[in-house]
């Protein structure tokens, strides 16, 4: 999972008061946009296991603001947070790693969106940590 080191290195420069902070008005806190990254790294877990086993998966969308809101990042220290992210990418890099070529492109269909490959699924999911890592680091 290239570029996840990259985020990580970034997201260890953002301070406890900046994650305190809503990237843009009327917006997430640093805080909850890293927690939506966690929450994130939870559902392509799935994903990407159940892909890799089976050949295929379909599977919901996830209530992305009910996430947040569930497990109440803003209240939680930047650092425990930073944890938390880093251990669900130890565990999807090493899942990643695993998955045979050939099931790179099982078909997989999200909520009602058209099907799509797995691969396509495990880039997609790295350019949207790389999305979220632009919101945590724009200038308040």
């Amino acid at each position: 999972m290239a570029g996840c080191e990259a985020i990580r290195h970034s997201l260890l420069h953002v301070s406890e008061n900046e994650a305190d902070l809503a990237w843009r008005a009327g917006g997430w806190t640093r805080k909850q946009v890293l927690g939506h990254m966690i929450d994130s790294a939870a559902n392509n877990h799935q994903r990407f296991v159940r892909a890799s086993l089976d050949g295929y998966y379909i599977g919901p969308f996830y209530a992305q603001d009910g996430w947040v809101a569930a497990h109440d990042y803003q209240e939680l220290p930047w650092q425990t947070l930073l944890g938390w992210w880093q251990a669900y990418h130890d565990i999807l890099k090493a899942v990643v790693e695993r998955i045979p070529a050939e099931k790179l492109e099982a078909q997989c269909i999200v909520g009602d969106d058209e099907p799509v490959t797995l691969r396509f699924l495990i880039e997609d999911y790295i350019a949207h940590q790389q999305h979220h890592l632009e919101q945590i680091l724009c200038p308040s």
